[in-house]
């Protein structure tokens, strides 16, 4: 085997003996997760799309409270968007359950409520790429169809010493090529599994357990001397950051809440009314001119400071959310820079879906009314 991004692949003689270790190594004991006790493909589906970018901790509670609520492609493809919105509330990267919601209806319309077995016909629906319809093909229908997530680049590039940035789309067709030579015609899905598990279990970012590896005699890093180098690491540029100022608008004792627009970061969710903050402009100042620009309203700020400033970060920027208590003083709201608007007491909020940011504001004005009473 070689590093050379541009080398064959491995002899058949070695594809098979590394398939074999691989699948030995699975069958001695694997991790047990909700959706491997299952074999519907819809579950499997739903699953593949929570897991992208997300912890397996994390989806786990998640998947089982997603799956209540909507059992089946029907019961998905028939729920209100803000309903689906609501279940994954939290989860983050909410593109992903609008667009699993659409190709629940995009499965309805094209293949009557069954999930498709073929990548093609996987990679047509709202959200699925080619990862998960690999993913999805082998696991669900036992197809031998390829994977490749950061654990299986991680393992493929230490196995084969490429030293090439997995990132360029020439050593990402090269590590592609690589999984399809490897995947095996029978038990493909749970060789998939094996090589993602190796690498989130063993042959891990920081500090690889490579006495545990079943490919340790193999993998070309371990001989070099040089699998905490790989794959080949790019210095990240810094975060940006913005200060995002969200009004608080209390009219009698309802607040005003907005919907964002559908496309976008958050896409239809529903939030305080803000934007971000001019520089030198203070929080107070932003949230009156955000209103005006968002919902045609003039507000008043009842105190100076913010209730409450929450850092949070997203993929590629970092913000502080400055909360600004204001009183609603007069003109009719308008959904200028948003989908819709209501007024909602404070218990009802309960019943919208928002950022998390927007959930640290939620919490402030809880303990406020609790320490008011």
């Amino acid at each position: 085997m070689t590093g050379n991004p541009k080398s064959p692949a491995p002899d058949p003689a070695t594809l098979a003996a590394v398939r074999r270790q691989i699948l030995a190594w699975w069958d001695k004991g694997h991790r047990d997760m909700p959706w491997r006790q299952s074999r519907d493909p819809y579950a499997i589906w739903v699953s593949e799309i929570m897991l992208q970018q997300t912890q397996v901790a994390t989806v786990v509670p998640y998947y089982r409270r997603f799956l209540r609520a909507f059992p089946s492609v029907d019961a998905l493809a028939a729920a209100p968007p803000e309903a689906v919105l609501k279940a994954w509330e939290g989860l983050g990267y909410y593109s992903r359950a609008r667009n699993l919601h659409r190709a629940a209806q995009q499965i309805i319309e094209r293949h009557g409520g069954k999930v498709p077995q073929g990548v093609a016909a996987l990679r047509a629906l709202a959200g699925v790429g080619r990862y998960t319809a690999g993913a999805i093909a082998s696991i669900a229908f036992n197809r031998p169809e390829p994977v490749l997530d950061g654990n299986v680049k991680r393992v493929l590039c230490r196995l084969l010493a490429i030293t090439g940035d997995p990132r360029k789309p020439a050593v990402e067709r090269r590590l592609w090529a690589i999984a399809q030579s490897l995947v095996p015609a029978k038990r493909p899905g749970d060789f998939n599994q094996a090589v993602m598990d190796l690498g989130a279990l063993v042959c891990t970012p920081m500090g690889a357990r490579c006495s545990a590896c079943p490919l340790q005699r193999r993998c070309l890093a371990r001989k070099l001397g040089i699998v905490s180098k790989l794959p080949r690491k790019v210095r990240r540029k810094p975060l940006p950051h913005y200060d995002i100022a969200a009004a608080v608008i209390w009219r009698g004792r309802k607040l005003l809440i907005d919907k964002r627009p559908n496309a976008g970061l958050l896409g239809g969710l529903w939030e305080f009314p803000g934007g971000k903050m001019h520089k030198g402009e203070k929080a107070a100042a932003a949230a009156v001119r955000e209103s005006a620009e968002e919902l045609g309203i003039v507000v008043r700020p009842l105190q100076a400071e913010p209730l409450i400033s929450v850092e949070h970060a997203y993929s590629h920027f970092r913000i502080t959310l400055h909360a600004v208590v204001c009183r609603y003083v007069r003109g009719p709201a308008r959904a200028i820079g948003c989908q819709e608007f209501k007024w909602v007491t404070l218990g009802d909020l309960d019943r919208y879906a928002f950022p998390a940011a927007n959930h640290r504001i939620i919490a402030a004005l809880r303990r406020g009314q609790e320490q008011a009473l």
